[in-house]
């Protein structure tokens, strides 16, 4: 038992340590210039819905999409014909384009009523052009809904589970038309670091150089890295390759506290620290009730029943309590040193506020 104790002990101080900067990949902290994906979005129709798609009186333009694709496959309703429909929904269908995706190749779509209908659980997509920003299609949709949900109603009472607006489906668009790539033009490619940092480019740099060698890799600014390749493609798919497995040691981050003033929430990075300072905190709370009284007139005085309220308001404060923080507190210490005084986190978007106009708070403090 003695042992178990002494091995728990260790373990739990190894967790105590403070940690070493795990090294990253290249591909977990960069992305390559015009290696993206592109959004597409078209307008469809759902048929085949069970009693629950768009009310057409209030959603007319799905009654005018049905009489055009009707049109379209030689049908020419009468005039005056009013359509009743009740297994239509018009949506919309959005998709991510992959980089280099070619014509043939499938992609996963998703469908979304923009009418009033209740479901699109059994409902089937009707063949539909899916654009881009250009206005130039790039895939065609069709397929069966499939909608994570469930919901019944029956005399008034109503069930529902998960949404049942929204539905995906799998494969449900073929890619037509390939995005032109500019990918190793000019013999370079360009390496886009996700967050703007100029300790980190350099290691990146230093980092290409010391494998490949020298001037193989210019920093041209505090995100951007340009790369000569090979000239062949497949050898610039295989330096890539080894590009992006390249480790790296990122520069610590700059210290930032983040605070949602609408929710409460409270998010700091773990190089906050914070200078000697003290801090005090004491709740002040202000108590209004009232109390409605009756003032019933002797008899035969001829007086009126007259209501009156009797108000009465309660100050009360809490103690407060004050806490030492010395100088370079980390942000456990600062953590311990919030929940000491009993602060809540609307409570710690003041104090943090207030230790930054005291030039208290070593880090940005951004509110959102």
């Amino acid at each position: 038992m003695r042992a178990f104790l002494k091995t728990a002990a260790f373990a739990l101080s190894l967790t105590l340590l403070p940690q070493a900067v795990q090294a990253e990949r290249l591909k977990d902290l960069t992305t390559i210039a015009g290696v993206r994906q592109n959004q597409l979005s078209g307008y469809g129709i759902v048929v085949g819905l069970d009693g629950s798609g768009d009310q057409t009186t209030q959603t007319p333009f799905t009654v005018q999409s049905i009489v055009s694709m009707l049109q379209a496959k030689g049908v020419n309703m009468p005039p005056g014909t009013s359509l009743q429909l009740k297994n239509v929904a018009a949506v919309m269908v959005t998709a991510s384009l992959p980089a280099f995706a070619q014509p043939g190749q499938t992609i996963d779509i998703t469908v979304s009523s923009i009418g009033n209908a209740k479901s699109l659980r059994g409902g089937t997509l009707i063949m539909t052009p899916l654009q881009g920003a250009d206005n130039q299609v790039y895939a065609m949709a069709q397929g069966n809904v499939l909608v994570g949900g469930v919901g019944a109603q029956a005399g008034g009472a109503q069930v529902q589970v998960n949404h049942l607006a929204v539905g995906k489906i799998s494969a449900g668009a073929t890619v037509e038309r390939a995005v032109a790539s500019n990918l190793g033009e000019n013999n370079q490619i360009r390496l886009e670091l996700n967050t703007t940092d100029f300790s980190t480019v350099a290691r990146v740099v230093e980092a290409i150089n010391n494998h490949f060698g020298p001037d193989i890799a210019t920093a041209l600014d505090g995100r951007v890295i340009r790369v000569r390749s090979p000239s062949s493609s497949d050898q610039r798919v295989a330096f890539i390759g080894v590009l992006e497995g390249l480790e790296v040691n990122p520069s610590k981050l700059a210290a930032k506290v983040i605070m949602n003033a609408r929710t409460g929430s409270v998010v700091m990075n773990q190089t906050v620290t914070l200078d000697t300072c003290a801090i005090s905190h004491g709740n002040l709370s202000v108590t209004i009730s009232s109390d409605p009284q009756v003032s019933q007139p002797g008899p035969f005085s001829g007086g009126q029943t007259v209501v009156t309220q009797n108000t009465q308001v309660e100050v009360k404060k809490d103690p407060g309590k004050v806490v030492l923080v010395k100088g370079g507190a980390s942000l456990a210490e600062v953590v311990k040193a919030m929940n000491a005084i009993g602060a809540s986190p609307q409570d710690l978007l003041s104090i943090l506020q207030a230790l930054k106009a005291a030039g208290s708070l070593r880090a940005e403090l951004e509110i959102i």
